[in-house]
């Protein structure tokens, strides 16, 4: 009997293992999945939530700090995006914020994860981290890469970021995917 016990332990804790999200945001802590194994944990401190809602999304928020900004968004299961979600949502970014040129100047994907880095206007850099899982879609600016390269070498570990890390820009961005879905149609049912 205890054969068998083991077994389905091992099953059980490997479909457990399986089913955790890649991205959550609990106790003031951002957690990003690397593996079954390892979670990189990132501490917010000073932040401002704001649930947002829209009759396609199950649970939706956005956090704005002095150095990033989150929005996550779970769409029901029913719901399809009408093109890709990050694309959609750097335009929206372009769009709300004076950004006159936004040039990719470093790109890097990883199982569930696009990490990228913009230069904005000539003048400024911006780091973006896409994440994506079934249903849900996690995008994080941040202005002073401190969580981009700590989450980008839990994968690449060698890798060294080669931008100019900014310190006085002002960031406070008031955007939303999902506040802006009715008047731009970023998702809807499926047919």
């Amino acid at each position: 009997m205890g054969f068998f016990k083991q077994v389905f332990k091992s099953v059980f804790k490997n479909i457990i293992d399986l089913s955790r999200p890649i991205f959550t945001f609990e106790n003031n802590e951002l957690k990003f999945k690397i593996n079954s194994e390892y979670y990189y944990t990132f501490a917010l401190n000073n932040y401002e939530t704001k649930t947002r809602h829209d009759s396609y999304i199950l649970e939706a928020y956005t956090i704005n700090s002095d150095n990033l900004f989150v929005e996550y968004v779970h769409v029901d299961n029913d719901v399809t995006w009408n093109g890709l979600a990050s694309s959609f949502f750097v335009n929206l970014f372009k769009e709300k914020l004076p950004i006159n040129s936004m040039k990719i100047i470093e790109k890097k994907e990883f199982e569930h994860y696009e990490f990228i880095t913009y230069k904005i206007n000539d003048e400024f850099t911006l780091n973006f981290i896409y994440i994506y899982e079934i249903n849900k879609d996690n995008f994080i600016i941040e202005k002073n890469a401190e969580l981009y390269i700590n989450l980008l070498q839990s994968f690449q570990k060698d890798y060294k970021y080669k931008f100019d890390k900014n310190q006085d820009l002002e960031f406070d961005i008031n955007i939303s995917i999902v506040k802006e879905n009715a008047l731009n149609g970023y998702f809807n049912l499926s047919n």
